[in-house]
């Protein structure tokens, strides 16, 4: 890391820069794909599949078009539908809940925990009916969900679960990398993701050969062999030019992870004795920071004062699923699940991007800690 001047704005993320490391490796990748003729389900895909899910500890991956469609097939795959529930987090993104939706099943909204802001497992037990058939936990900002306490309320009641791991690809929890753990693991390779391309693309991590096989067919249509279709599919396959990228990133994806910690990690140094809460770390695992969010109190105009310094931030997420007018049906009310929407009105984060200048980072601290303080607050 080196410093730079104050006064240069401070990007929220820095996809360029990324780019330009691995620029020779991603063109020459190009050239080959193109030479070949093969742009779709090929050898890229296929060899991704396969270090993938080395990499996951998993059996199988099958590659998507996107981490929706990756989301949408598990539950397809897993038999979830019309009349059934399934219990998510409503501190996510919107895919989270979407996908339940998308198959004719009811997304059933539970609170989350204060620190990681991962699903509770308490409130977890509390909305399961005899129409629950799965639980979605979602690995947010890159801090792994305590999957011991859901897998054994999902084993207890013969639950389905799905991993979200959109934000948290190479996370630990206990050993396991996120993904390895429930029925499904579902992955976003976005370009803002640990572990993104250059367009849009997911994976779908699973043990079960049966779904495995399922997911298959569903991503190319429902075929069961060409031209011979069993059910109604869709097309969702990664090309091959976003699969030759992936290839390319995971091998650096150890070194990129670093990245992200150490950046974390001053932050955090930074930012320990002040009023800022920043990311707690996880006690049996590993956070991967795709994003840093703090909790801070007068968010709003804390924000302000770095968006005015031209400090990138993002607030996710501004208003909980369960208050949105798309879920007005599910008759959710303001108070229904206050750690929530509490976070909602206190979370912010800060840029975040493997290589991010120590500069930036020391500019971003000293204009937030200046946001805080009570002479600027009078």
């Amino acid at each position: 890391m080196h410093a730079v001047t104050r006064a240069q704005p401070v990007p929220f993320l820095d996809l360029t820069a990324q780019y330009k490391r691995l620029e020779t490796e991603w063109l020459a990748a190009i050239r080959e794909t193109g030479a070949r003729g093969s742009f779709i389900l090929g050898p890229h895909t296929q060899a991704f599949e396969k270090e993938f899910a080395e990499y996951v500890g998993v059996k199988h991956a099958i590659a998507v078009a996107n981490g929706t469609d990756s989301l949408y097939l598990s539950l397809r795959a897993l038999g979830i539908g019309k009349g059934d529930e399934v219990i998510t987090t409503p501190f996510t993104f919107f895919a989270s809940a979407e996908t339940i939706d998308m198959v004719g099943a009811t997304p059933v909204f539970v609170d989350i925990l204060p620190d990681s802001f991962c699903l509770d497992p308490a409130s977890v037990r509390a909305k399961i009916t005899p129409k629950t058939k799965a639980i979605v936990p979602v690995h947010i900002f890159g801090y792994p969900s305590g999957m011991d306490e859901i897998m054994e309320i999902a084993k207890k009641h013969k639950l389905a679960v799905i991993e979200d791991c959109a934000q948290s690809f190479g996370a630990l929890h206990n050993g396991k990398v996120v993904g390895s753990i429930g029925d499904t693991g579902s992955f976003s390779f976005y370009p803002t993701k640990v572990l993104g391309c250059y367009g849009d693309g997911g994976m779908v991590t699973t043990n079960s050969d049966a779904v495995n096989e399922h997911i298959r067919r569903l991503r190319n249509h429902g075929a069961a062999k060409p031209f011979l279709h069993t059910e109604i599919g869709m097309n969702s396959r990664l090309d091959e030019v976003q699969a030759a990228a992936l290839r390319i990133k995971l091998r650096h994806i150890k070194d990129d992870i670093a990245g992200r910690q150490k950046v974390a990690a001053e932050y955090t140094k930074r930012l320990t004795n002040s009023s800022v809460k920043t990311p707690p770390l996880p006690k049996n695992g590993t956070h991967v920071f795709n994003l840093y969010t703090i909790r801070v109190h007068r968010r709003d105009a804390v924000r302000q004062a770095l968006t005015d310094a031209q400090i990138g931030t993002s607030q996710c997420y501004p208003q909980g699923l369960h208050l949105q007018e798309v879920y007005k049906h599910l008759h959710y009310k303001p108070g229904s699940l206050p750690v929530c929407e509490h976070a909602c009105t206190e979370t912010l984060s800060l840029p975040m991007y493997p290589g991010m200048p120590l500069g930036h980072i020391e500019r971003v601290c000293e204009v937030l800690l200046a946001a805080i303080s009570p002479r600027r607050a009078q």
